[in-house]
């Protein structure tokens, strides 16, 4: 059995190209490593979110698009930028990133070195988003995947469906004088919300935290709709019949009381188990994820062409003896990413499932 904390992988050539460590992923020859948890000299980025855009590094890498945030929530920091398809040769690797569908600025780091090729996916999604650059395969030997969503239940209904449903439910808590609150990560989940979202049915306001990033945001040319930022002296009445977006940790808080009467929604790929909406306790759960559902996981996988495949954080287990069974030379390997577990606070026992 491979030692999760610290496995050394190897090439065609038996030469090693990457090595899951307790830092993260270390290319050697680079000298460089993907998404790190701990400090590092040289960090290459897949994308924003707090998970795998972690401070201390002395250099980031990553594309110019995640570029704003990074500096929005790390501080000030030391930035490299690069384009999609953009190539650079370090120490003889050559890296480039390619668009993974996940958030504005998602990239899967493709390291090629002695013509062994290996792409870092980071989280992505296959369906266009109309955000993000759309996820594009890439051809290689070994590919290195998520598995938040990895089970045949997690089926994503079609974007416009779920969009349907949710402009519905506000229309409804409209008429009857109530507060729709949509909870949603404020990186990626809702921007997603804000693009996608009826605007001409009522105001939209938003938490500190949604606000900050679309300002970031705005920074890279996205553009939204109309909104307000919800502050101290925001009336009352103000809340009656709007749409309000906030982080899943407002729910529960001191800030939500002033919100009253409200209904409130998480936008979640958990919703899609009806037993998630009950233990985060929402009145409505809409199946909206930024990460890969089964058949995409499937897909993707099935698109790099990869003979070898390491499943880095979800249903790790489950998904790579699933892989097993296709023909695909794929293991579990443990790191410290997290997917959406936070929009519930439930994940530690999804892990045990998968081993």
């Amino acid at each position: 059995m491979n030692n999760p904390t610290k496995l050394r992988l190897f090439c065609l050539t038996c030469m090693p190209l990457i090595e899951f460590t307790d830092k993260g992923l270390y290319c050697e020859k680079g000298g460089f490593f993907i998404d790190p948890w701990r400090p590092v000299d040289k960090a290459v980025i897949t994308h924003a979110h707090a998970d795998h855009s972690r401070w201390g590094m002395k250099k980031y890498l990553a594309h110019h698009l995640s570029i704003p945030v990074m500096k929005l929530r790390l501080g000030k920091i030391n930035t490299t930028g690069m384009n999609y398809g953009e190539c650079k040769r370090v120490n003889g690797v050559q890296l480039s990133l390619h668009p993974a569908g996940h958030i504005l600025g998602s990239a899967q780091v493709k390291v090629e070195y002695k013509g062994e090729i290996w792409v870092i996916s980071g989280d992505y999604k296959l369906i266009d988003d109309k955000i993000s650059t759309p996820f594009e395969p890439v051809k290689c030997h070994t590919l290195v995947t998520e598995s938040t969503f990895g089970l045949p239940v997690y089926k994503w209904k079609p974007q416009a469906e779920v969009f349907a449903e949710m402009n519905q439910w506000w229309r409804e808590n409209k008429e009857k004088g109530l507060a729709s609150v949509i909870l949603g990560y404020s990186l990626g989940k809702a921007q997603r919300i804000l693009c996608s979202i009826d605007s001409s049915i009522g105001n939209i306001l938003l938490h500190g935290a949604i606000h900050n990033s679309n300002l970031a945001l705005r920074e890279c040319g996205l553009q939204f709709p109309k909104t307000e930022l919800i502050t101290k002296t925001t009336e009352k009445e103000k809340y009656r019949g709007s749409l309000i977006i906030a982080p899943p940790s407002a729910f529960g808080s001191a800030w939500m009381n002033k919100l009253k009467p409200y209904k409130v929604a998480t936008a979640s790929g958990w919703m899609t188990i009806r037993g998630a909406r009950r233990r985060r306790n929402v009145d409505r759960g809409f199946i909206l994820s930024d990460h890969a559902d089964w058949d995409e996981l499937n897909q993707a996988v099935k698109l790099s062409k990869a003979e070898r495949v390491y499943v880095t954080h979800g249903y790790t287990g489950i998904f790579s003896n699933w892989l097993r069974e296709q023909g695909y030379d794929a293991h579990p390997v443990t790191t410290e990413y997290e997917g959406e577990l936070s929009e519930i606070g439930e994940g530690a026992s999804r892990e045990k499932e998968s081993e």
